[in-house]
């Protein structure tokens, strides 16, 4: 039996069809927008399940970030994984921009360094979640 051009074949409800889930580069100084950006990537692809987007996002974290939820990746829990992963990683983003920000506020000073030099030693240690006109 053929299929004509303008009919397409039927799928049994056994079948599963996988669509491919576009998760966009880690944001490190936005992680709450970034889980935004992939947990409608699996709304739109039907991802549902817990170990499925855990996966995609250890396949996804760069290095140094993944090395700061390494317990994390490499002991999970039993149930939650996914969740426990994204509170621990915002969790601990959170915790070292805190202190870059403390630092900022408290132990950098102009030293030898003009002030154009200082300026962009305190735009890299504030890093893009604080604004400029903060420093």
């Amino acid at each position: 039996m053929s299929v004509k051009d303008d009919e397409s074949p039927s799928v049994s409800g056994d079948e599963v069809l996988r669509v491919s889930v576009r998760v966009p580069p880690f944001w490190p100084e936005e992680p709450a927008l970034w889980y935004a950006q992939v947990e409608s990537q699996f709304a739109l692809s039907r991802i549902t399940t817990d170990e499925t987007k855990f996966c995609y996002l250890v396949a996804q974290l760069d290095h140094q970030y993944a090395v700061g939820v390494k317990d994390v990746i490499t002991n999970p829990p039993a149930t939650d994984k996914y969740l426990k992963l994204k509170t621990e990683l915002i969790k601990r983003l959170s915790a070292l921009q805190e202190r870059r920000v403390k630092q900022l506020l408290t132990h950098e000073e102009l030293g030898d360094r003009k002030p154009s030099q200082f300026l962009r030693h305190l735009s890299v240690l504030a890093g893009p979640s604080v604004p400029a006109d903060f420093y």
